[in-house]
């Protein structure tokens, strides 16, 4: 894995490699710290970039379009190979890790992960696209996108409207359904027990993230509400609760790369339930 550090931009090449086309992307946003994921997880740093897609996460979906569309350097928040650090070397022999590196090489890709410094921006742009992406920017607690408040609803129709509004397929939710909601605190993503919980204090009656161990957040809301406490907890999907912000990253990418095409590709949700299954079966997968 290869990082870069944020280096004063040079006069580039018409076409940019893609070690040049990361510095640019670095130098949008915040500073990543010293151990940071950002890095290259895949390709050669040397290639020519022919086009830039933006995703949630680089499935091989994802991949396959990206490379179909032609874009060949792609920008992914979240793991490529299936753990937080991209760590390999348990997979070094396994057929499904060894295919999506192998089409990454053969198609001249590059892989580099915007996880750090995305969030770490003032504010955290995943946040603001999540927030976007819901209409929501003029609910905003003192320009904090982690805290809103909306105009009075409950438990049960705020799950209802978020479900319908970002296509969740598998949203969940702990807590009273009569409960009357106006200030929601919001940690996408896996933020952990100690975040997800902090959030929850004081006047905040709901919180939206993306997931959470069953044992941890989701416990300590049910004893919450067995304490009589007015506490609720959406769990939205972590690919539905950040993609909006990989979204409004390839917004952010456009004016930095005129003369290429900058593309968002979702990875779209990976769990469906009886009631509601998926209607595109990637090839391959149907019933035989």
């Amino acid at each position: 894995m290869l990082l870069f550090a944020v280096l004063p931009l040079a006069a580039t090449a018409q076409t940019p490699t893609a070690a040049e086309a990361i510095r640019r992307i670095q130098q949008r946003y915040a500073e990543a710290p010293a151990n940071t994921v950002d890095t290259i997880k895949a390709g050669d740093p040397s290639t020519p970039v022919t086009g830039i897609a933006t995703t949630f996460l680089d499935t091989m979906d994802v991949l396959r379009e990206a490379n179909r569309r032609g874009a060949n350097l792609v920008i992914t928040h979240e793991p490529t190979f299936y753990n937080h650090l991209d760590d390999t070397a348990f997979f070094a022999g396994d057929p499904v890790y060894r295919e999506k590196l192998a089409f990454i090489q053969q198609h001249h890709m590059v892989v580099f992960r915007l996880h750090d410094a995305i969030h770490l921006a003032s504010p955290d742009h995943i946040v603001t696209g999540f927030l976007q992406s819901l209409g929501w920017q003029n609910y905003m607690v003192a320009g904090n996108p982690a805290l809103v408040t909306i105009p009075k609803t409950t438990l049960l129709k705020l799950s209802r409207d978020l479900a319908a509004k970002l296509d969740a397929r598998t949203l969940r939710v702990v807590g009273d359904p009569n409960l009357e909601i106006t200030h929601i605190a919001i940690r996408l993503g896996a933020a952990g027990l100690q975040k997800q919980v902090t959030a929850l204090r004081g006047d905040v009656e709901v919180l939206l993230a993306g997931e959470s161990a069953e044992w941890e957040t989701v416990e300590y809301v049910r004893d919450a509400n067995a304490q009589g406490r007015h506490k609720a907890l959406i769990l939205l999907g972590h690919e539905v609760s950040e993609e909006a912000g990989m979204k409004q990253c390839a917004e952010d990418l456009r004016p930095l790369f005129p003369g290429l095409p900058v593309m968002h590709i979702p990875a779209g949700q990976p769990m469906w339930s009886p009631s509601n299954p998926p209607t595109n079966v990637p090839a391959g997968n149907s019933a035989k």
